[in-house]
């Protein structure tokens, strides 16, 4: 079964398709035909084979016609039976856009990366190897206004510096990310932020919250999110201790309190004899 983190790669790319053509050409350094429309297609490459070989998204390039073809693969740990999928997959695509078609491998491990990169020996002298995208190709996308621009590589790019050696540049990114998602639908909106700080590593979390003791002023949206966020999680840890087990819509309610709001019933926790009490909202 997919992971989370498989999903939620394809899930950029699903949302925006063509951002896989963007990375060729751009993070990749390789040429594509001139397009004018980037939308996907069936996934299913099985043609008369008796196996199914089935990517995880397919994406067509149009002008006037198909001009050509993208299968993004998401690949989180090695798998020898792919090198033997792969091949299949660009070849049963190839017949049915009748265009030029390329694999895109997309990891967020430079174990995997260098292992995807390597050619596949086909028989004779014909080799394949796919296109491969690991952390260190996704640009470092820290402007405000280019990931406004680009949501979707905004978000990637947070996921794949969340975790980089200077904290610092991954709180920029992660930022600027959050930024992007601003004029979203809320339901994007939401998936996106969640994303954006579960890649976020250790000591990048660490430079958020000294942010927070270090000014008190948060310095964006995204640190005052970041900072709520974990306070609602105490409060409800400290609400269960005190009351019980908590429903999911006083769980809910209080994920959506601001952070005065949050300070408001962290000290009402000491003294209120009642769960409604605690929760009563301000006057």
């Amino acid at each position: 079964m997919p992971s989370q983190l498989h999903e939620s790669h394809l899930l950029l790319f699903r949302n925006q398709p063509a951002l896989a053509a963007q990375l060729i050409h751009e993070a990749l350094g390789l040429r594509l035909p001139a397009f004018r429309e980037a939308r996907i297609e069936s996934a299913d490459l099985t043609e008369l084979q008796p196996a199914e070989y089935r990517a995880d998204l397919v994406i067509q390039l149009r002008s006037d016609r198909p001009v050509y073809g993208i299968i993004v693969e998401v690949q989180l740990s090695v798998d020898e039976r792919k090198r033997y999928a792969w091949p299949a997959y660009v070849a049963n695509l190839r017949a049915r856009f009748r265009c030029p078609v390329s694999l895109l491998v997309v990891t967020a491990n430079e174990r995997v990366r260098r292992w995807a990169a390597r050619r596949i020996k086909m028989g004779g002298d014909h080799y394949f190897r796919p296109y491969v995208l690991g952390p260190a190709q996704v640009p470092e996308i820290a402007d405000e206004a280019r990931a406004r621009a680009n949501p979707e590589l905004a978000v990637l790019s947070a996921m794949a510096h969340g975790e980089d050696a200077d904290p610092e540049r991954a709180v920029e990114i992660a930022v600027a990310a959050h930024s992007a998602s601003i004029g979203l639908d809320p339901d994007r909106k939401k998936i996106y932020l969640d994303l954006i700080l579960n890649s976020l590593g250790e000591a990048a979390h660490k430079a958020l919250k000294k942010m927070d003791a270090r000014t008190y002023v948060y310095q964006s949206d995204f640190a005052r999110q970041y900072i709520a966020q974990g306070r609602a999680e105490s409060i409800l840890e400290q609400l269960a201790v005190r009351f019980g087990p908590i429903g999911a819509e006083i769980r809910s309610r209080v994920t959506q309190l601001s952070l005065p709001e949050l300070r408001v019933i962290g000290e009402r926790l000491l003294s209120a004899p009642t769960l409604e009490e605690v929760l009563r909202p301000q006057r």
